[in-house]
């Protein structure tokens, strides 16, 4: 069934947060493991009603915590499968599983980072992935899907851990995606996207 009403089996993302500026590569925060989510109380929350702003106000599709310069192993997302219908969630402390074996298949698809704005590159990923961790109130979560969901929490659980995913193209792939965002660097002021004051 496709609907544009996102399928949130763990309960929709915090509202009332307000956009905040998006951290680039290349600050430290972006560059290593953050620490595990430890406390689920209302600083979580507001991080993460923050957080839901701030992609929704990028045009983006998933966010880590790291991205608004903070260090804890915490994103939020709302992206479509190949289907076309969107799943919505949190998650705390996440661990990717992917397929292995025969099952192992690669999706070279366009890739991109809010935190490397307005820049895409083709970068392989398995077509599949299951992430499992923590809601925004410490319920235990599972999400998994395919098309760009699949790329979506691979790519959100590896800000959590340190890795961006230029980490995961040759040098040419990186050269090329350094040129595009080159290239429309000045429609992205490191205050974006937050609200002028």
């Amino acid at each position: 069934m496709t609907s544009d009403v996102p399928h949130t089996p763990h309960g929709p993302l915090p509202e009332g947060g307000k956009p905040r500026a998006i951290t680039r590569w290349g600050t430290p925060v972006m560059h290593r493991r953050q620490a595990d989510v430890t406390a689920y109380d209302e600083e979580l929350r507001t991080l993460v009603a923050d957080m839901a702003a701030t992609m929704y106000a990028a045009d983006g599709v998933g966010l880590a915590a790291c991205q608004v310069g903070v260090d804890l192993r915490v994103f939020v997302f709302d992206c479509p499968d190949s289907t076309g219908d969107h799943t919505v969630g949190v998650v705390c402390n996440p661990t990717v599983s992917l397929p292995e074996g025969k099952d192992r298949k690669l999706d070279e698809a366009e890739e991109g980072c809010l935190s490397f704005p307005g820049a895409f590159v083709e970068c392989a990923r398995p077509d599949a992935a299951r992430v499992t961790g923590f809601g925004v109130d410490g319920e235990p979560v599972v999400f998994e899907g395919d098309g760009l969901l699949a790329r979506c929490l691979q790519h959100e659980t590896d800000h959590t851990l340190g890795t961006v995913f230029a980490d995961r193209l040759s040098t040419k792939a990186q050269k090329k995606l350094r040129k595009a965002h080159e290239k429309v660097a000045d429609k992205f002021p490191l205050t974006w996207p937050a609200e002028e004051d």
